[in-house]
């Protein structure tokens, strides 16, 4: 009986020693699409639920709390923002990631005058609990 029993604990351990395998990076990538959708939306609640407590941005030499950005969204002339995605290069674990990418986004002010704007961007992406929140995001123009 103990033979036997030898196997099974071996075969349990080195099953329970493996590497869970990391998330899916679609769902990196789905994150940080719905904050800038939200952002498009002034949606706020739902800027701050997909966001860790303490997520902040730096851009061109400013750091950004989601409440200053939101303060900045609502003192704003912008009545349309649509933001899209290029080149996003992925990377995630089982409790961080992150992503390179280009951002560009078309605003209309005013319902007349149209900007559109490049920036370079990276974001970074913790778990918490069974949900990716982002956490950091570095944005500079595009020059």
């Amino acid at each position: 009986m103990r033979s036997a029993l030898i196997p099974l604990v071996l075969a349990g351990t080195a099953t329970a020693c493996q590497p869970s395998r990391p998330d899916s990076p679609d769902k990196l990538r789905g994150v940080i699409v719905a904050y800038f959708d939200a952002i498009s939306r002034k949606d706020f609640d739902r800027m701050r639920s997909l966001t860790t407590a303490d997520f902040i941005i730096y851009e061109n030499g400013k750091v950004i709390s989601n409440e200053d950005l939101i303060a900045i969204i609502k003192g704003s002339p912008i009545t349309k923002a649509t933001y899209s995605f290029d080149k996003l290069r992925i990377n995630v674990d089982n409790s961080s990631g992150s992503i390179i990418y280009l951002n560009h986004g078309e605003f209309v002010k005013d319902d007349a005058s149209r900007l559109s704007r490049d920036w370079l961007e990276s974001a970074t992406f913790k778990k918490v609990g069974d949900e990716w929140k982002l956490d950091f995001i570095h944005s500079t123009v595009k020059k």
